[in-house]
Order: C-alpha cells, then structure tokens, then sequence
C-alpha cells in the first residue's frame, strides 16, 4: 500500500495529551490502544519489550511510555485528569505490565515488542514502532507483516491458506478501501482497511467463515481518517507555490484546501478544528502563566520572573520577544506539571509554536482569527516536514522537534503579519537553517532542560525568520531542499544525541540531577 498523504491533524497539530513526550506517551497510548482492541475482554497482562539499543530502553520511565502504554491498555483518554494515576488505577483493574529490555536488533529506536493477554486467557503479539509526534505504525501481528497507522477500520483475519475463504469474507463487508495480506506456514493474514465500521453481528459472520482461525476489528485511533480516494493539491513546499500562481488566496486558505481534501470534510469544518486547536493552546498559556506546581520535576516555576524582572527593569526593552518568552515558558511549565498541551509539533517542542503565536497576538492586540490563520499555515509546513522527515528525536535529533517547531511558528508569524504564501515557505526555511544539527540531550530523564531553552530560543528565531524574510532577505535553500538536508543531518548524529544520555544529559551536574531520580544510565544498575 501507497503511503497516504500527511495530515495537519494527524501528523503535525495535535494530539492533545498531558505528559512529557509525544512519540513517548502518545505513540505507546496509540499502540497499546490498538493492541487492546485486538482482545476481547479486558487486558490482564502485557509484557514489553524495548531494544537495548533504542531510545526506550533508557527513558521509558521518565518520559511517560509506561504511562502512554497503560492508559492505551487502560482505555484512557491521554487529556484525561487522571492519568498520571496510571499506576494506581491499573492495580485496582488487576492490569499487570513487565517491561523487559533486551538485545533484539530492533532497526528502529522506538520499536516495541508485545505479548498481551486478557482476562479470557487470550494472548496476542504485536510489534510496532513509534515514528514521531504521536505517530505510529503497527508493523507485525501474531509474526505476519501488518501495516497499521490507526487511520482506518482494520479488520484482521488468519486463516487456512484455502480457495474461497476471501471471497466469502468480502462478500460480508462493506466497501474495502486497502487489502493486504501475509502469508506463511500453511497460514495467511488478511487485512482489510474500511472507511466505515462494521457492525458486532458482521464480525462474528466473518469469525464464523469456515477456514478462519482468529479475526480481530480495529477502530481508528486518529482524529482524521484516510480514504483510497485521499488525493491532495501539493505536498512540497515548491507545488505549493507553483500551485498559488495558479490559484491566488490569501496563504492560510491553502491549508483549508489541504487538509480538507486530506480527510475528506469541509473547509468550515478544518477552521472550527483549529480554532478547537487554539483553545487548548491559550489554556496551555493561561495556565503556566498562574502558576504551577508539581513534585516530579527538574525545575521550579519559571514563567512569574519574566514580568518581575520587566517591571524592575533588568530585561533588555522588546516587549514582543519577552511577551513571547513568557507564553512560551507558560507551556513547557503545564506542560511539566501534567496540564493539557498539544504536541506542535511533539510535546518536547509543545512551546514554540503556540508560545510565539500567543505571544505576538498578546503583544500586538491581534484578532484571534489571525493566530488561527497563521497556524494553519504552520500545519502546511508541518505536513511537508513530516513528509520528508520525521518528528522523532529519537531519529534525527532536536532539530526535528523544537527545530521544526521553530520553522513552522517562523511561517505562522509571517502570515499573521501578511506575508505571501511564497514568504512563509521561505521563512520557515531560514528558520530551520538556523537550526541545523541540534542535538537532543534532555538531563535528568525529563524532557525539560534543555528543553525549556530551545523552546525559546526556537520562538526567538522564529520572529528573526519572519522579519528577514518580511524584508526581503533571500532565502537561498528553498524549504523542501533545507528539510532534506536537516533529516540527512539528523540521521548523521550520534544515538548519544539522539533523546538518550548523551551531550548536556551526561553531565556531572545532569548525573547528579539522574541520583536523585529513580532513572540510570544504560548498563548502570538503577541507584
């Protein structure tokens, strides 16, 4: 199957969660999700496997995948109020979870491997990967070769390798947008992937074909689901701008166009979403600006010294960059203290983008349509990011995250104040040429510090971006080439500066920061 074009929604914007780490919270919640779905009753056991080699091994703990794959399991909802209760909660439902780190040779760094039981004493494995931002691919279901990314009703069927078998299944199912199918042993694996659901009564006629030895249905676990028609006008920032000569608007209406071919839903239906968007975003702000608090964190509250040290005049004077250093700080601190954020595009980088777009509107009175608009188009540089890269730190480095962070919110301020569609493709490409080979070095098993700083100083240069291209700098690499080159990047760095303990986590000052956790280092034994 063809990979289906990215979506703002899916890929880029979203989802909305609490917790430290979207490909680590969110991508565990949308596996384990899909794996729970995949039994009957209630999950009772699971054991996981995480590679020695990968990312997981190491910060499983700390940047929330054990509390991602419980809440999947759990069936919570990741905005949930409680769910940094996962522990508890899955004790009084008698859910047990062993997380095993061993030497697999997993290829990538967010692979998981799954055994899952329930309370039927039915068992399943599953073997999956987290690519970034919250994004997912179920990649092996009982040993057959799967392709699952949660956009779409799956349903999973082995059975013997017979004539008729398909045939009688399809002829019970509605519409088939994808079919694939494994085969090995004497077995075969079919996967039909559906625009619609099917119905408990269409499930049990498939389990009752004669031939079949399991069948398993999957809902989507995305906000926008996908189709075989799914077609979209550009997906390169260079057809974009061949595209708007042809088709003049104003740049954030190319995002409506885009994602609403993308998922098949109005252009009215898009805006509203992002304006739902926005709102968890200005509550992100409202929020870290009063002030938080929570024990299990490196720093303490942050954001109340930006308009203290203003008013006693120890700042230098820019009211939009410190307006914006304020609101970008109110974001990583809920964001810390388990409030509700949107990953923009990871909850790593969850700052950048909604920071400056909040900060520059605060600090200039604009209209909240306009802040609205100018994330639309940041969503469009996402979707070309994610096309040709990856949100994963784990793969490429920081600059994948608070780096495209600050290419997308460099767009967002350059269409807020009125620049062309054609403008805004070329700030965000300024804006991550500034940011080339950023290592991810988080301290103490928290994603925080540095965190914190490159969130900033992404917004930073996010603004500078805006306004060398609002004055008619050049370029010189146009977008698609720079986010060739950042990925070519990441994948040069070091597994060491990759979200493990390397560079500034290494430190005297970070392993003393580690001590007084219950994380370590890999191959040391937890102090």
């Amino acid at each position: 199957m063809e990979k289906l074009p990215c979506s703002i929604f899916n890929d880029v914007l979203g989802p909305v969660m609490r917790g430290p780490s979207s490909s680590h919270v969110a991508g565990a919640a949308r596996i384990a999700s899909m794996i729970r779905q995949s039994l009957d009753a209630p999950v009772k056991k699971a054991i996981v496997d995480f590679d020695v080699n990968g990312a997981l091994a190491a910060s499983h703990t700390g940047h929330g995948t054990d509390m991602g794959f419980a809440s999947g399991l759990l069936n919570m909802e990741l905005d949930a109020p409680d769910v940094a209760q996962y522990e508890a909660i899955a004790k009084e439902r008698g859910l047990e979870i062993e997380y095993r780190i061993l030497d697999y040779g997993a290829e990538h760094p967010g692979n998981y491997r799954a055994e899952v039981w329930d309370q039927n004493g039915n068992v399943v494995h599953w073997e999956a990967i987290a690519v970034g931002g919250g994004m997912v691919e179920m990649q092996k279901y009982e040993e057959f070769s799967v392709q699952i990314a949660g956009d779409f009703y799956e349903l999973l069927v082995i059975a013997e390798v017979a004539p008729g078998i398909r045939e009688k299944i399809e002829a019970l199912l509605p519409d088939v947008e994808f079919f694939q199918s494994d085969q090995k042993e004497g077995q075969i694996l079919y996967n039909w992937k559906l625009a619609v659901p099917l119905t408990k009564e269409v499930i049990q006629a498939v389990r009752g074909v004669a031939g079949v030895g399991q069948a398993c249905y999957l809902e989507p676990v995305l906000p926008t689901h996908s189709s075989s028609t799914c077609q979209v006008p550009f997906s390169t920032a260079a057809a974009l701008v061949d595209y708007a000569k042809e088709h003049p608007m104003d740049s954030w209406e190319y995002a409506l166009e885009y994602e609403a071919c993308r998922g098949g839903q109005s252009k009215k239906a898009v805006y509203h979403q992002m304006e739902q968007i926005l709102s968890v975003m200005e509550q992100a702000v409202e929020t870290g600006l009063a002030g938080t608090k929570y024990q299990d964190r490196i720093l303490g509250e942050q954001v109340s010294k930006v308009a203290a040290a203003e008013q006693a005049g120890r700042l230098i004077p820019d009211p939009i960059v410190n307006e914006i250093i304020r609101c970008i700080t109110a974001v990583m601190e809920s964001k810390s203290s388990m409030g509700v954020i949107v990953a923009a595009p990871t909850c790593g980088s969850c700052g950048c983008l909604p920071g400056t777009v909040i900060g520059l509107a605060r600090a200039l009175s604009l209209p909240r349509e306009t802040v609205v608009q100018g994330l639309l188009v940041a969503g469009l540089v996402g979707v070309f990011f994610a096309e040709e890269a990856t949100f994963s730190a784990e793969v490429a480095g920081c600059q994948v995250e608070c780096g495209a962070g600050s290419g997308m919110a460099a767009a967002a301020l350059t269409a807020m104040m009125g620049g062309t569609i054609e403008n805004c493709m070329d700030a965000a490409s300024v804006g991550l040429q500034n940011i080339t080979g950023l290592a991810c070095d988080p301290v103490g098993n928290r994603v925080e510090w540095p965190c914190l700083g490159k969130n900033i100083m992404g917004g930073s240069n996010a603004l500078a971006s805006a306004n060398m291209i609002l004055a008619g700098y050049d370029k010189v690499i146009p977008l698609d080439e720079t986010i060739g080159a950042i990925y070519e990047i990441g994948l040069s760095l070091p597994l060491e500066l990759r979200c493990t303990f390397g560079g500034l986590g290494k430190t005297k000052t970070a392993r003393e920061i580690l001590k007084r956790s219950d994380a370590h280092f890999p191959g040391e034994e937890a102090r």
